[in-house]
C-alpha cells in the first residue's frame, strides 16, 4: 500500500539529545530554586543512586510517573510541594536541560518536503516530561506546526515498542499502519515496535548507528534526514 503518512521517533531522529551529567544537578538546582529553596546535592545524588536507575530500565513499557517521583524526591529531602510548587520546579528543570536537545538541521527541510507530497506527518516519542513542556518544545523549535499530531508515552503511559503509543497516533491522523513509515533510531523500540503493527520502517543513522542482533531489520536505512525522502520514494506517495 503507498504511503499517506509518515510517523518519527523525536530524541536521537529529529533532535540530537545529549545526555550531560552536569545537567542533572543544573536542573535540580533550577527547580529548587523555582520554589523558593537553596541548592541540595543530597537530593541529586539520591536521585542519582536510587532513581535514575529506574527511569530507562530495558524491557519497560509502562512509563514512569515523573511528577510523582520528583515529589517523593523532594519529601525524602523534608521538602513538602503542592501542585503549584511542583509545577514550578518541574518547568525549571526541564527548562535547564535545554542545552541537551538541539534541533537537527534538515528537521524543518524533511518535514516540509515530506508534507508538499501530500503526506501527514507525526510524531511519537518514550519521553517521560510532561507533556505540556515537551508540546512546548515542539513549538518553540518550529515543529509542532510542521507535523500533524505528536504522541509521548508520558501522554499514553506506555512506552514505544507498546502498540497503544503508536496506535494513538495512527488513530488521530486516520491513518493505516500499512500505509505508514516510521523513522527512528533505536531497533528494539521504534523498528520493532512499529513493524509490528504493520508499519514500513526506517533506521535514523544520522546521529546514532544502533545495533542490536535480537531486534527486526529495518526496511530501509537512512544515513541522513534527506535520505528519508528516498524511502518514500521507494515505497510511493498515496494519491488519493
Amino acid at each position: 500500500m503507498a504511503l499517506t503518512t509518515v510517523l518519527f521517533d523525536w530524541g536521537d531522529t529529529l533532535m540530537r539529545w545529549a545526555w550531560e551529567p552536569e545537567l542533572l544537578d543544573a536542573g535540580h538546582e533550577a527547580g529548587l530554586r523555582a520554589i523558593g529553596r537553596e541548592p541540595a546535592p543530597a537530593l541529586t545524588e539520591r536521585f542519582r543512586q536510587t532513581y535514575l536507575p529506574l527511569l530507562w530500565v530495558p524491557g519497560t513499557l509502562e512509563e514512569v510517573e515523573y511528577p510523582g517521583l520528583v515529589r517523593r524526591l523532594l519529601a525524602e529531602e523534608g521538602i513538602e510541594v503542592d501542585d503549584a510548587e511542583l509545577t514550578r520546579f518541574l518547568e525549571a528543570e526541564h527548562a535547564a536541560w535545554q542545552p541537551a536537545r538541539m534541533l537537527a538541521s534538515t528537521t524543518h527541510a524533511l518535514l516540509e518536503a515530506l508534507r508538499d507530497r501530500g503526506l501527514r506527518t507525526g510524531l511519537v516519542s518514550n519521553a517521560l516530561d510532561p507533556p505540556d513542556l515537551l508540546h512546548r518544545d515542539l513549538a518553540q523549535m518550529g515543529v509542532a506546526e510542521r507535523l500533524d499530531v505528536a504522541v509521548f508515552s508520558s501522554e499514553t503511559g506506555w512506552r514505544k515498542p507498546h502498540p497503544a503509543i503508536f496506535e494513538r497516533a495512527l488513530a488521530a491522523l486516520g491513518a493505516e499502519a500499512s500505509a505508514t513509515l516510521f523513522v527512528g533510531d533505536t531497533l528494539a523500540t521504534d523498528v520493532a515496535g512499529a513493524a509490528a503493527l504493520g508499519m514500513h520502517t526506517c533506521q535514523a543513522m544520522w546521529f546514532r548507528a544502533d545495533e542490536d542482533e535480537t531486534a527486526p531489520e529495518p526496511e530501509f536505512r537512512a544515513f541522513t534526514q534527506m535520505d528519508v525522502l528516498t524511502a518514500v520514494q521507494r515505497i510511493g506517495v498515496s494519491r488519493s
